[in-house]
């Protein structure tokens, strides 16, 4: 059937797509994809798009309604593009996170068998976040928040429930800052303007703030002033800031950061602690955003190591040193590699800042780097922990460690779909899977973090 903008049509559903819409079908097995609808429930909605095979509608009434469902914390949730779960019972997110990881197994990798762990949730899943990059409009009133969904529409947020508390504590500061010294936020469409992007990190171990506004110039005016106006915001939370930096980006383009960074107060870098281990977070290093969850996916690799001292561990994709660390007490060796130069400085200080004197440092596309280390300095591995981007694993990386052959590869993965994949070429002759433990580090969200165990076949776990 062909359906027309603004046709009536009634939904069953029985999903929840990437972006947290309902995934369902109408009576003659049309798909559609309705924001705010949950599995289990059916609902009058009104066609918004039709795409020849698919459809999106929105959502007009219930006439089935999950048990699941719950009224948003947010006043915003709907509107927002951060929280795209909030209506949905925190434990059923977690039951769909692992359904989700298990799915992509089976229909992707054709993993059948495979058992998924239950997904390691939060005690209380809101207020995690230790970073936030705010876009700013101003006009007739100040806008400060996030964008709408698939839009550069900023949604102006008071109080974001998934931020440290502290985090919104200062967004609150650069509203009136900008109110007050009459700051002109900048305008993507005409270039003009100078405040785009607020970055603000915090340690929860720490208690140490970060602040580095995005700027369209290289001046900040009546920055003393609004540093003051901050430290003091912190010292109420019983926080500190120890870095107020700012952010050079000129350039006419939506790319969030540019690549100078100028600190005008304090250090150039806050640290936080996990476990026993401190690290030093710069304004653009690559940081997990929820340490609590964090601690909980590094215990779960550290698990799965096993590791007894003398092991050579592989830290691939190791950007500022985090998991290696972590792990460098129980190994005797540990090569990180990375692509990002300034990711290689971060982990030899987060190195030397912790004392470790068994880590080696490569920095370069691991799937040049690494076969290089295998063949000009004969390099090994008994484990090899790998952490890629959201797109996964390049074939070449594969390739080499299936040649390499570390008794243990743990593939820690934000994407459970690049996952599989990968998991595919590993496990196609050498490796099988042993475990699999979904982490929640991105609660009231569709993302899950994903821990995998691979070893070779009759290997000792």
């Amino acid at each position: 059937m062909d359906y027309k903008k603004n046709q009536k049509v009634k939904i069953r559903f029985n999903d929840i797509g990437s972006d947290g819409e309902g995934v369902g079908r109408a009576g003659d097995g049309a798909a559609f994809f309705v924001k705010g609808a949950l599995p289990g429930e059916e609902a009058e909605c009104t066609v918004l798009k039709w795409k020849k095979t698919y459809g999106y509608a929105k959502l007009e009434t219930l006439i089935t309604s999950s048990k699941d469902r719950r009224e948003p914390l947010c006043p915003v949730a709907g509107k927002c593009g951060g929280c795209t779960l909030q209506h949905l019972d925190y434990k059923a997110q977690l039951v769909w996170k692992k359904d989700k990881v298990k799915g992509c197994l089976e229909r992707i990798g054709g993993f059948e068998g495979v058992e998924v762990r239950d997904t390691i949730g939060m005690d209380n899943p809101y207020y995690y976040r230790n970073k936030a990059q705010f876009p700013i409009q101003t006009g007739e009133k100040v806008k400060l928040g996030f964008y709408a969904g698939h839009t550069h529409a900023v949604i102006d947020i008071d109080n974001c429930m998934i931020q440290a508390p502290v985090i919104n504590a200062v967004m609150k500061v650069f509203r009136q800052y900008v109110e007050q010294y009459g700051i002109p936020a900048y305008d993507e469409e005409t270039g003009k303007g100078l405040l785009r992007h607020i970055l603000i990190r915090t340690g929860f171990g720490t208690d140490r703030v970060c602040v580095c506004p995005v700027i369209n110039g290289n001046e900040l005016p009546k920055w003393e002033q609004l540093c003051d106006m901050i430290r003091q915001e912190c010292e109420k939370l019983k926080h500190e800031l120890t870095t107020f930096a700012i952010n050079i980006n000129t350039d006419k383009t939506n790319v969030i950061l540019g690549k100078k960074v100028i600190t005008l107060f304090g250090e150039e870098f806050i640290t936080d602690k996990l476990g026993d281990v401190v690290y030093a977070v710069s304004p653009l290093s690559f940081y997990q955003v929820n340490p609590a969850q964090t601690k909980k996916i590094y215990d779960t690799v550290k698990e799965y190591a096993g590791l007894t001292g003398s092991e050579t561990l592989w830290d691939i994709y190791c950007g500022a040193g985090t998991i290696g660390l972590y792990l460098a007490s129980g190994v005797k060796e540990l090569i990180g590699i990375e692509i990002v130069p300034e990711a290689i400085e971060d982990a030899k200080r987060n190195a030397k800042l912790n004392g470790v004197q068994n880590a080696e440092y490569y920095c370069g596309p691991a799937e040049e780097v690494l076969p290089g280390l295998v063949k000009e300095k004969h390099k090994t591995a008994d484990v090899a922990v790998i952490d890629p981007p959201r797109k996964g694993c390049d074939p070449a990386l594969l390739e080499t460690l299936l040649k390499v052959e570390p008794e243990k590869i743990i593939y820690v993965s934000c994407d459970p779909a690049t996952l599989v994949r990968n998991l595919k070429i590993l496990c196609a002759e050498k490796y099988n899977i042993k475990a699999v433990q979904p982490v929640d580090a991105f609660c009231q969200t569709t993302h899950v973090e994903s821990v995998v165990l691979m070893s070779q076949e009759g290997s000792r776990q």
